[in-house]
């Protein structure tokens, strides 16, 4: 499989076949024993512990399905706890948590309580915590499983513009076969750990 700066692909397969592996595998979650891993011309075969670690903080973002936000924080703190570990400066965090706001179109939230937001709303703060370290490769594992038909289909369309306003890569994993045929440059097939087709949404289909 070779993914493409920009590019939009998709991972689909039933459960179990090995979707969430492979995005784990690509974000430096977990290690592959076969095979190998290239990132901008490099094996990461010979990536160490501590390397594994710079790359994934400085090069990959992750949205779970779970969205794994601090319920009863802020959305400020939530969006700028990474940052705050980088130890940048108050200024620094202000404008870029403002920044990616700005992008998933909820200025005016910082001060509402995670607690008390939909679960769209929800959604956005997570890929706003994901974007805020500016990824090269934004991960996206069923971002979208947890919300409402219309809400999918909202977000679906969100996601879709944001891609092609950021100019990042995107690796979204899914068991929706309308979500992949409908947001996607390219669609992985996978079955049983192994990949059965690759190719444009029009070819899939």
């Amino acid at each position: 499989l070779e993914i493409q700066d920009e590019e939009f692909v998709l991972i689909c397969g039933e459960s179990g076949c090995g979707k969430t592996t492979m995005l784990n595998i690509i974000g430096g979650l977990d290690r592959y024993t076969s095979g190998d891993l290239v990132i901008n011309g490099k094996s990461t075969k010979q990536f160490k512990d501590k390397d594994w670690d710079t790359y994934r903080n400085h090069s990959v973002g992750f949205v779970f399905q779970s969205y794994a936000l601090f319920r009863y924080m802020t959305v400020y703190d939530n969006i700028a706890f990474g940052l705050k570990l980088k130890k940048l400066s108050k200024d620094e965090i202000k404008k870029k948590v403002k920044h990616v706001l700005s992008i998933v179109d909820l200025e005016g939230f910082e001060n509402r309580k995670i607690s008390t937001l939909s679960g769209g709303q929800q959604q956005r703060i997570a890929i706003a915590r994901a974007l805020v370290n500016e990824p090269e490769i934004l991960m996206l594992d069923e971002p979208l499983g947890a919300l409402d038909l219309k809400m999918r289909k909202e977000m679906q369309l969100e996601l879709k513009n944001m891609h092609d306003r950021l100019g990042i890569t995107f690796i979204y994993v899914t068991h929706d076969q309308e979500e992949a045929l409908t947001m996607s440059d390219k669609i992985v097939v996978l079955s049983e750990g192994k990949i059965q087709q690759i190719g444009t949404p029009e070819d899939i289909y």
